[in-house]
C-alpha cells in the first residue's frame, strides 16, 4: 500500500476565488475509494485522479484521515 510520504513532499493547494470554507469544506470523498482527500495538499488530489488507484495507507503524521464508512 502506498503511504502519502511516498508521494514526495508537500505540493500545497491554494483557494482560488470565492469566499473562505470551514475547514471540513476542505476535504471529499474520493469516488472510486471514498477515502476522504485533502484538497490543500495536491499529491492526495493527484493520487486519487488515478483511475484503479488504491486508498492510501494511513500515516500517523499525515494529513490523511479517516472516517467510518456511512452505512
Amino acid at each position: 500500500m502506498t503511504k502519502l510520504s511516498d508521494l514526495g513532499p508537500l505540493i500545497p493547494g491554494k483557494l482560488h476565488g470565492g469566499d473562505l470554507i470551514r475547514e471540513d469544506g476542505h476535504f471529499y470523498n474520493c469516488p472510486n475509494c471514498g477515502q476522504r482527500v485533502d484538497q490543500r495538499d495536491l499529491r492526495q488530489v493527484f493520487w486519487h485522479e488515478e483511475p484503479g488507484h488504491e486508498p492510501l495507507e494511513p500515516e500517523a503524521e499525515a494529513k490523511v484521515i479517516q472516517f467510518p464508512r456511512r452505512k
